[in-house]
């Protein structure tokens, strides 16, 4: 039975960029979306936490200053 759900333009334009081609519905890109986070595993997730918590205390670097850190 397939029903209707209601989402922000916001999420419809995040759905609508991961689209790999026009003719892919949202359900097709939502299932995707849902494999790929059923296959990462235990240890990517706890990396992607620590990264995320990183970027949230404004420990990061710019490509510029990595690039100038490389050089010396």
């Amino acid at each position: 039975m397939a029903t209707t759900i209601q989402i922000s333009e916001n999420l419809q334009q995040e759905l609508k960029e991961r689209k790999l081609s026009p003719n892919e519905s949202y359900e097709e890109v939502i299932w995707d979306l849902m494999e790929d986070v059923a296959t990462v595993s235990e240890e990517t997730k706890r990396e992607l936490e620590q990264a995320r918590k990183e970027i949230r205390e404004g420990k990061v670097a710019t490509l510029e200053q990595v690039k100038k850190e490389l050089e010396k």
